[in-house]
């Protein structure tokens, strides 16, 4: 195969994973939005959506799964408690604040996540352009929320804690699954039934301390056909960002991820006010806001795409240096037997 063959289908697979996880994000926020107005109880829904992530990786997908070693398996333990309270605050955050709140502080994401970067194995190069297109989108994001009624300003803790949780999970998917970190031996399908599998047990612990399983059957008997609907397709979707996540994280970096997660929101702000009229006709400033951000990200992907060739070209110059001339054996024979 040769190298322009192997580097349109990277191209391809690279548009396609990332494809495939923004339409399943797009649609795991609008599910989640009406799944938890239907069932108002984000920690046993947020486990109901694991397990069946579980039960559908091991009936449809088992062949796919490969775990590599236990000490694989411990390694990516330590992503499991940020991927479950990653799902989790984001319910919370979508029950208690509206998206706009969400926007603003994931704009925040990229400049953290660039920082924790620099603790890499391959750390990656901090440039001015680099810093000013992250400004961009912030500003962008304010201008955004600057038209946003103050009375909206609700559930800020559990944004926050949303951002947080979401910073420490791509950071340690990337570096246990890009090739040029230190990646665990474990399949795309093995690390998502991971994720759900560990993942779940505590938030079903939780759900009992809260009484949430109790006031399950009740819950589910009132539900109407649209409830059920919201809640199953919920499901669906979030098997989807399981898998497509991870996915995707593994063909772009954690900051790049991250600058993806806050431009497709303003596609669910547009879902949200245009289609859904949950929040309402955006203003003039808020439309501009939402301009300025998404360019300002995809200057950020031209710079980093830029930044990272560099890096790989000047790694190949210091291999070529470091190589020390090799000569052959019938060479050497030769030239001492012509002798001075």
């Amino acid at each position: 195969m040769t190298s322009k063959a192997a580097s349109s289908i990277m191209e391809s697979e690279m548009v396609l994973g990332v494809g495939s996880w923004m339409v399943c994000s797009m649609g795991m926020l609008i599910f989640n939005k009406q799944a938890i107005t239907a069932y108002p109880f984000e920690g046993s829904l947020t486990a109901m959506q694991m397990l069946f992530s579980v039960l559908a990786l091991l009936c449809g997908a088992h062949r796919s799964i490969h775990i590599g070693s236990r000490k694989d398996v411990l390694r990516w333990s330590m992503v499991v408690p940020f991927f479950s309270g990653m799902l989790l605050t984001s319910i919370l955050a979508l029950k208690n604040a509206p998206m706009t709140l969400v926007i603003v502080f994931r704009s925040l994401s990229p400049l953290i996540s660039v920082l924790i970067e620099q603790f890499y194995p391959e750390p990656l190069k901090i440039t001015p352009k680099l810093v000013g297109t992250i400004a961009v989108m912030v500003g962008g994001a304010a201008l955004y929320v600057s038209q946003m009624d103050r009375s909206n300003m609700v559930g800020v803790q559990w944004v926050t804690l949303n951002m947080l949780f979401a910073i420490a999970d791509r950071l340690l998917q990337r570096l246990m699954l890009a090739k040029d970190q230190n990646p665990v031996d474990i399949s795309k399908t093995g690390v998502t039934l991971l994720n759900n599998a560990l993942g779940m047990v505590p938030l079903f612990f939780v759900a009992l301390c809260t009484g949430e399983l109790a006031k399950a059957p009740a819950t589910f008997a009132a539900l109407s056909t649209a409830g059920w609907f919201w809640v199953g397709m919920s499901c669906v979707v979030g098997l989807g960002i399981s898998y497509t996540g991870i996915w995707a994280q593994s063909l772009i970096s954690a900051t790049s991820f991250l600058v993806l997660v806050n431009a497709n929101k303003f596609f669910i702000i547009f879902i949200e006010a245009y289609l859904m009229r949950t929040k309402g006709v955006l203003t003039p400033r808020q439309v501009l806001g939402a301009t300025i951000s998404i360019a300002g990200g995809i200057a950020y992907a031209l710079v980093r795409q830029r930044i990272e060739q560099d890096a790989a070209e000047q790694g190949e110059r210091q291999k070529l240096i470091q190589e020390p001339a090799e000569v052959k054996p019938n060479e050497e024979d030769s030239t001492m037997k012509a002798g001075p």
